[in-house]
């Protein structure tokens, strides 16, 4: 009996230094972030103005504003997205519900994952030799958005199958039951069921799209165009890459390094929104699945 206590009392003393050294990581990666967050604000809110977000860039980037970096950034994420995500979704529809248990199909998943392993370097040279030389786009918004639709292709292929798998076998029978065929199968009750998932993966290939430096620099990002971009043909400056090159290359640090705490900001808000606003978009998907 005292054998049984003890050995009770052991178990409980490992679950409470397991419960508290995980709250403890808990807590410490919250810290970190939030240090982070307060580092970054701290130094780039003295030069946050409506000047600086609605402004052209002057004096080689030193003063003025990043307004053609914002706007660039925005059209990389939206030219990404829209090459990334029907492929990627129709990608993971056709791994997960066309195919069966194979070879192939194995295989398929072992490239995919060696696809998100690849470092974005290395995207952005086979972007500049695909798009940028080999198909004549020249440094452009369209080479750098399909370099970028590339790069997060795996992200979106392997969360979507995800969340398709998370949909019960129970429902498909169910409407092959009622007469539905597979396509509409897929169409009206897998993908609606899936899709606050599916977002997941959208939320993660939109956060790391939006702060990738490396494929850019080699497809697109121009160093200094205080203007807009006319079409899809067209450089752009975009904040990553604006922020890399006023934190390296600036003339005058004294001047250039408020900017790029400011320039580090902006893109932190924008993720942040972004991020927020898929967030609250899955809910209302997820409300609306239950509710069906």
């Amino acid at each position: 009996m005292k054998f049984s206590e003890q050995s009770i009392r052991n178990k409980e003393l490992k679950q409470a230094i397991a419960f508290n050294l995980f709250r403890a990581l808990s807590i410490l990666v919250v810290l970190i972030l939030i240090l982070i967050l307060a580092f970054i604000t701290i130094n780039g809110i003295q030069v946050i103005s409506w000047d600086f977000l609605t402004k052209m860039p002057e004096e080689g980037m030193t003063k003025g504003g990043i307004y053609p970096a914002i706007i660039g950034t925005f059209c990389l994420i939206a030219g990404s997205m829209l090459f990334a995500v029907p492929i990627g979704i129709l990608s993971a529809v056709y791994i997960n519900e066309y195919t069966k248990e194979s070879f192939f199909k194995r295989f398929v998943k072992l490239m995919t994952n060696n696809l998100a392993g690849i470092p974005s370097i290395v995207f952005g040279l086979f972007g500049m030799s695909l798009f940028v030389n080999t198909l004549g786009f020249g440094d452009s918004i369209l080479a750098g958005s399909l370099t970028l639709g590339l790069l997060t292709l795996p992200v979106i292929i392997r969360t979507t199958e995800e969340a398709l798998k998370s949909v019960e076998n129970s429902f498909r029978h169910g409407s092959y039951a009622l007469g539905a065929t597979k396509l509409q199968t897929i169409q009206r009750v897998v993908l609606p069921m899936a899709f606050p998932n599916i977002i997941t993966g959208l939320i993660l290939s939109i956060g790391r799209v939006s702060g990738e430096t490396a494929p850019i620099l080699f497809t697109v990002a121009a160093y200094f165009l205080p203007k807009l971009p006319h079409g899809i043909f067209d450089q752009v400056m975009a904040l990553p890459y604006h922020l890399y090159v006023i934190s390296t290359s600036g003339t005058n640090i004294a001047e250039s390094r408020p900017m790029a705490y400011g320039t580090a900001l902006v893109l932190i808000a924008i993720v942040l929104i972004v991020n927020v606003s898929a967030n609250a978009l899955r809910k209302y998907f997820s409300k609306k699945v239950k509710m069906n």
